[in-house]
């Protein structure tokens, strides 16, 4: 196994073909935009890498992603909070730009963009601990990172609107059945199943499996980025009102929040 140079809170090593990138910021994962900027430049460089074939995307600690920390009170001004989502989400579009086939580990919460970030992925390994939410409304915002282009696509309009509109979570039993994770293993196997996936990948023509992947997500990117384009702009107009820090307030309170339409 090689070490695979150096990035933000996050291990890349290539052995035999399959890279292992793991997300270091336990025990929730949390992003922010040097992250998923780190994970870009990361994918970026493994993609040119004619060693890796196969990418395994994982995180340390209780969560896959638990989303953006809306909790920290060191965010700046909305002026910031814009120039930074804009950035952010032009790195999740270099993101969707991977070359390389990725499977993703989903061992706990995969909430708001830890779902965006979940979906990248061409595939999901989940276990009955898995929990997934698109939970913006809940926030009294509205989906970013993507997900109005990419979760419909996967499972659906109707599930992904019944997902958006409720922000409910759904366990991996039921992610499984609705078609959100592709494989579910016990907690335990989790890292085993997606390594066994990546080596089959592996022992294929790179050159075919490179091709048809690219045939097959033939303009991925470029919805992906229509959309964060638009969600951005709904995102901002939406962070200035009330419902939304009543929403975040709720969230860290624990409570039920108490919307009022402004």
């Amino acid at each position: 196994m090689s070490g695979y140079g150096s990035y933000l809170d996050l291990d890349v090593s290539v052995d035999d073909h399959v890279a292992i990138v793991e997300i270091q910021r336990p025990p929730h994962n949390y992003f922010d935009f040097a992250l998923i900027g780190a994970l870009a430049q990361a994918f970026e460089d493994l993609g040119a890498d004619d060693d890796c074939r196969a990418i395994v995307l994982c995180a340390h600690g209780k969560s896959f992603c638990a989303g953006a920390n809306f909790g920290d009170k060191d965010t700046g001004t909305r002026a910031d909070e814009k120039r930074q989502s804009g950035h952010l989400y032009q790195e999740a579009v270099r993101l969707f730009r991977t070359p390389k086939p990725v499977i993703g580990v989903i061992q706990g919460a995969a909430i708001g963009g830890g779902l965006g970030l979940a979906l990248m992925p061409d595939f999901r390994i989940a276990c009955p601990e898995a929990r997934f939410s698109a939970n913006f409304t809940r926030l009294g915002f509205h989906p970013g990172f993507g997900l109005t282009t990419t979760l419909p696509e996967l499972i659906g309009t109707s599930k992904a609107a019944m997902m958006f509109y409720t922000s409910r979570r759904i366990k991996g039993e039921e992610a499984y059945a609705m078609g959100l994770a592709d494989v579910l293993v016990p907690l335990e196997k989790l890292r085993e199943a997606a390594m066994d996936l990546a080596t089959e990948i592996s022992q294929c023509s790179p050159l075919g499996v490179v091709e048809t992947r690219a045939t097959l997500r033939q303009g991925l990117a470029d919805r992906v980025k229509a959309a964060t384009d638009h969600e951005l702009e709904v995102q901002d107009r939406l962070r200035a009102t009330e419902d939304f820090k009543e929403g975040v307030k709720a969230m860290a309170e624990r409570r039920i929040p108490n919307f009022q339409g402004h």
